[in-house]
């Protein structure tokens, strides 16, 4: 595989970061702009994937120890500290900025979740309790599905905004392919959710399908209640 500087400048995980912010960036060139150099025989790139294929999801990656870490082929010791301090910044600003600001626009919604699911190889569903000021009380994973699909019901979503006495929420999941648009499936549960949280007369702030920037679309994300269907 090509080396980094090898790559045509708009390719580099860097500059493309600068350029289009860090959400354009996969997992394992957002390891590579951290490693900065590869080993003999494969690039940083490389490096974070097999890092990335090994564990499974930077969340796995980032629950191991830093002894773990260093025994990585392509760390070692300061590395491995330096990629857990990293990890754990990453959780607390997420968290904090979550908890922070409302849930109330679109953007909003998806500059607090994107982070983590704009490059899930895999469905992920998750549901976030809001108290009533719209602001996130709790973020719990629903169901991780394959490349095309993860299954949810909207009594998966209730039981849990009803258990945690929740005033609203938002229910979020992401298209491996990038491609936003909702399928059949995600109308008819948008659809059959809305309803049923109608008569539990529970808010449901909106149903938010995570994408991946690109050129050929006005946003990276879909949201049933911007376009009209919530």
């Amino acid at each position: 595989m090509a080396k980094i500087p090898d790559l045509p400048k708009n390719e580099r995980p860097r500059e493309r970061l600068a350029r289009l912010g860090a959400s354009s960036v996969s997992d394992a060139e957002l390891l590579a702009i951290f490693l900065r150099v590869g080993v003999k025989g494969s690039s940083a790139i490389e490096v974070g994937r097999k890092l990335l294929k090994k564990h499974g999801s930077l969340s796995e990656l980032g629950g191991l120890t830093v002894r773990e870490l260093s025994l990585e082929h392509g760390l070692g010791p300061a590395k491995a500290a330096q990629l857990l301090a990293a990890f754990e910044l990453g959780a607390r600003t997420a968290n904090e900025k979550m908890a922070r600001t409302p849930m109330n626009s679109s953007d909003a919604i998806y500059d607090a979740v994107a982070p983590r699911m704009a490059y899930e190889r895999k469905e992920h569903v998750l549901i976030i309790l809001l108290d009533s000021k719209l602001c996130a009380i709790r973020m719990i994973e629903l169901s991780v599905g394959n490349a095309n699909m993860a299954l949810c019901e909207p009594r998966d979503v209730l039981h849990h905004v009803l258990i945690n006495c929740a005033s609203a929420f938002v229910l979020v999941h992401n298209h491996p392919s990038g491609d936003p648009s909702p399928s059949k499936q995600d109308i008819h549960l948008t659809r059959n959710l809305a309803e049923a949280s109608s008569i539990l007369r529970v808010r449901f702030v909106d149903h938010m399908i995570i994408g991946r920037p690109a050129d050929n679309r006005a946003q990276p994300y879909y949201s049933f209640v911007s376009n009209g269907r919530i």
